[in-house]
């Protein structure tokens, strides 16, 4: 049996993207020779790897078994050819780091500075990923290593081949603005006295939404979200004009630091992880292991200002 590489990266790529056409556009190829390349690793493992439903094709259950064989096989490729990089001590390979919206404003610009800086010769790249999907993200080798964030009430699911590293934990408060529920300069209250009050949540299906919504719970009554909203900046501009209060951390803040908002800080305390996923093993990789010690060497100089 000669199982091609180029073709485990095509049913690699079928079985995330799921159509042929879609697979043709990643790898720019006709959606002929996706077909062509699918139907030559069938002949090479004797078994039928995909199936008609339809217009479209879906994996069958070798074909299955065979992609998710394939993502450790491409790894482990990627693996040595990072190793052979590295004879001489060069960390010099790609590598792709996914983020998300305050990470990408307050820890991405000196992480790529630092790595720049340190490895000359290692290609780092970002991609902005949904918070939500960063580890299936890294487990489908979208990205090698994602920021992600962890809640204690709602907890990102383990899996055996993600590693999480946790980096900075924080603490939540409110973004009021000034005047706003008789609120004029910093100060602490309890979450319940908010119970009244408008939130800006992120929806509830969400980690985060889901996470302030239990420890409202918690405290005997339910957030009223006036307004659902995803991106942090515009959560902070909507509390600046008092349309209610937005949950913040430190970091978080740094996304629109120039509005005019109030941090009430809360006497529960409500918090959250940033952490670093990776592959389980993947701190063989050069590359993964060099990014890793950067990112952690960028937040602690974070948290010391």
């Amino acid at each position: 049996m000669n199982i091609s590489l180029a073709h485990l990266v095509t049913l690699r790529e079928l079985a995330r993207r799921g159509t042929m056409v879609a697979v043709a556009e990643e790898l720019g190829y006709t959606a002929g020779a996706v077909s062509q390349q699918i139907a030559a690793l069938e002949k090479a493992v004797g078994s039928q790897l995909v199936t008609k439903m339809g217009r479209n094709v879906v994996l069958t259950d070798s074909g299955v078994v065979l992609a998710e064989h394939a993502v450790k096989i491409l790894g482990a490729e990627q693996t040595a050819l990072d190793a052979l990089r590295a004879v001489h001590d060069d960390v010099a390979a790609p590598l792709l780091l996914g983020t998300f919206g305050s990470t990408a404003a307050a820890l991405l610009p000196p992480v790529v500075a630092a790595a720049q800086r340190e490895y000359p010769l290692l290609t780092l790249s970002s991609r902005e990923l949904d918070v939500d999907e960063a580890a299936l993200a890294v487990q489908r080798g979208q990205v090698d290593v994602a920021f992600g964030l962890d809640y204690p009430n709602s907890p990102m699911p383990r899996t055996p081949d993600i590693e999480m590293i946790t980096l900075r934990s924080e603490r939540f408060g409110l973004a009021v603005s000034s005047g706003a529920y008789g609120i004029r300069t910093e100060c602490t209250i309890d979450l319940r006295e908010t119970a009244e009050w408008n939130w800006i949540l992120p929806p509830a299906e969400t980690q985060f939404g889901r996470a302030i919504r239990i420890a409202c719970r918690q405290e005997g009554f339910e957030p009223i979200a006036r307004h659902e909203i995803v991106d942090t900046a515009v959560s902070l501009a909507l509390a600046a004009k008092g349309l209610g209060a937005a949950p913040v951390t430190d970091m978080m803040i740094r996304l629109n630091s120039s509005v005019p908002i109030i941090r009430v800080d809360l006497t529960q305390e409500i918090g959250r992880r940033i952490v670093l996923l990776r592959l389980a093993g993947s701190e063989t990789r050069p590359t993964v292991r060099a990014v890793t010690e950067i990112v952690r060497a960028v937040v602690n100089t974070a948290e010391t200002r």
